[in-house]
């Protein structure tokens, strides 16, 4: 498997909604970040492929799953890494606010697996979403 194939790999089970099978694709070893509040129990470090399926599972009790659009607008690749360009809106469960923006994912595949993934998106947009 290339590198792009296994990111496209992880985008088609992501739209699948199995965190459990989105969490195969992801090594034992991860270098995980998604950065933001520490009000927010989905963002910060992970280590574990295992944590993945957890990751996803908080984030859906926390946004309204069936409105979620996700934009790809761009897969960008270079030999063990890849970078994802796009938008993603969302509704906060818990406010009902409705917040979109653009998003990078970076990547770093190890075989058939991802060892690496950073979300880089509009932290403050987020927290205003959630915030009472």
């Amino acid at each position: 498997m290339t590198t792009r194939d296994t990111v496209e790999r992880f985008f088609g089970l992501l739209a699948g909604g199995d965190p459990d099978k989105v969490a195969e694709i992801f090594a034992d070893d991860i270098d995980w970040y998604v950065p933001g509040s520490e009000s927010l129990p989905w963002t910060g470090r992970r280590s574990r492929g295992s944590e993945v399926a957890d990751y996803l599972r908080t984030l859906g009790s926390n946004i309204v799953p069936e409105k979620n659009v996700d934009e790809v607008e761009a897969l960008l690749v270079d030999g063990d890494r890849a970078v994802m360009l796009g938008h993603f809106t969302r509704v906060a469960k818990s406010t009902g606010r409705t917040y979109r923006m653009p998003v990078a994912m970076y990547f770093q595949v190890a075989g058939d697996k991802i060892v690496k993934l950073y979300l880089y998106e509009d932290t403050l947009k987020v927290a205003q979403a959630y915030a009472e």
